[in-house]
């Protein structure tokens, strides 16, 4: 049985829509499994998919917790397996974006990936997604996960939000999915009851406070900031709402629902943000808030003065031609050089990585891989794209023999020699190198399976 300190009820009994008895009793029952299709990698999956997340067209509830780490296809990036109230996030910037639009968009704390991948859905390619995230394990995390989605235009951030502070004007979109006490995790994770306080409460809070201070400088006029936390307190949720609408320029921007999908719509006392929040015994999701705003003022168009002394410069046409074979519609595409790897991506991704030098980068979009002698070596990150070219190599593995090649346990396969892409239902998982009476696995550590 799960015991919630006294404490932590008498703290949030006045949220509106808490129901302390019904609350409790949810507690006591195990929280639901959800994954999120990728759409850029449409697939039969091998379990059922008919219980979908209302708030969420891609989202999907499952009967039991399968071990994703033995899915071939999880591990090729065809689905996320996410908590369903973030699901809304999607929902919350349909109604307000335009996303046809070429976009600058901003995932300020965004490890594990879960929301990056889902921001990263919602855009055309001319569009880009800056992933950020401060700590350094997690940013590898993070770039793992992006990598697995397949897409080109995003960009992933090693730093603190601090580092974005003098920016002005240049994100369309921004989410700060801030870090928190934590309480709406309570049912997934029980020690974590056991670190909830309320000085952690306004710790958090003042946490938050200074990341939204750092950020909000960057969003342009007229852009959306979406605030979400997993958190039920007050201090972290409508207070925070209240806070930013008065020491920013901002409007509070209401999000159509429906009535059965559970959601609580509140506002603050003071100046009346609308807030979202989702208890465990009103839908079938874990704790969760957000709140959206936009920023108030004339739009102001981005303009980037190209300069001398650009770090990346896209190569030309000619210099292209090597790619043909591994990049479908290579024409299409912009393609840098950094160090000795040759850089998948758009003209806005390079745009941005011109202007703001200081930031430390973990990933731009998709790296092909090396030319050596004329000849392409392909890199992890092509294997797992959405962008490949339909005549390379390849050899489509049985169930098993993906599940070895992941465990780095494959010694021979049938295949021509060379470089050959492996595939499980024609959707690529790594590289090797056949030699024809031996093979070598290409997998980079990161992404074998250990168990």
């Amino acid at each position: 049985m799960l015991n919630l300190p006294q404490t932590f009820l008498d703290s949030i009994c006045h949220c509106k829509g808490f129901d302390e008895v019904a609350f409790v009793e949810a507690h006591q029952t195990a929280s639901s499994t959800s994954i999120r299709l990728n759409p850029f990698k449409k697939t039969d999956l091998t379990f059922k998919l008919d219980k979908p997340v209302p708030w969420n067209d891609k989202g999907f509830y499952l009967e039991e917790r399968p071990n994703f780490t033995y899915d071939v296809l999880f591990q090729a990036g065809c689905y996320y397996v996410q908590e369903a109230g973030s699901m809304f996030i999607e929902h919350a910037l349909k109604s307000c974006v335009d996303f046809n639009k070429q976009l600058m968009v901003i995932d300020v704390c965004a490890s594990p990936g879960g929301k990056s991948t889902l921001l990263n859905s919602l855009l055309n390619t001319e569009s880009v997604l800056v992933a950020n995230e401060v700590a350094k394990p997690r940013a590898e995390v993070l770039a793992q996960n992006l990598t697995k989605w397949g897409t080109s235009n995003v960009i992933v951030t090693n730093n603190d939000p601090t580092a974005f502070s003098d920016m002005d004007n240049v994100f369309d979109v921004m989410l700060i999915d801030a870090p928190c006490s934590g309480s709406g995790l309570f049912r997934k994770q029980h020690d974590a009851v056991d670190e909830w306080s309320l000085d952690n409460v306004n710790l958090c809070s003042q946490r938050q406070k200074r990341i939204l201070s750092d950020m909000v400088g960057s969003l342009r006029s007229n852009g959306i900031l979406v605030y979400s936390t997993c958190s039920y307190s007050q201090e972290e949720n409508e207070m925070i709402a209240d806070w930013l609408l008065s020491e920013f320029q901002l409007e509070s921007v209401q999000i159509p629902i429906e009535v059965h999908w559970g959601i609580v719509e509140t506002q603050s006392e003071v100046r009346k943000v609308f807030g979202y929040r989702f208890y465990p015994d009103k839908t079938r999701s874990e704790g969760f808030f957000c709140s959206v705003f936009r920023k108030k003022g004339d739009e102001v168009n981005a303009s980037y003065r190209k300069n001398k002394h650009e770090s990346f410069t896209a190569i030309k046409p000619k210099e292209k031609e090597v790619f043909l074979n591994w990049i479908e519609n290579s024409e299409k595409h912009e393609i840098i050089k950094f160090k000795d790897d040759y850089l998948l991506t758009n003209s806005l991704a390079i745009q941005f990585i011109n202007k703001h030098t200081h930031l430390y980068l973990k990933k731009v979009g998709t790296i092909i891989g090396s030319v050596i002698k004329n000849e392409v070596v392909p890199h992890h990150d092509l294997a797992l794209s959405i962008h490949q070219a339909q005549q390379i190599k390849s050899i489509d593995c049985t169930n098993e023999e993906a599940i070895q090649f992941l465990k780095k346990e494959l010694s021979i396969i049938d295949g021509d020699k060379g470089w050959n892409l492996m595939t499980y239902k024609a959707f690529g998982i790594g590289w090797i190198k056949h030699l024809g009476n031996r093979l070598n696995n290409y997998l980079p550590n990161e992404f074998r399976i250990l168990k």
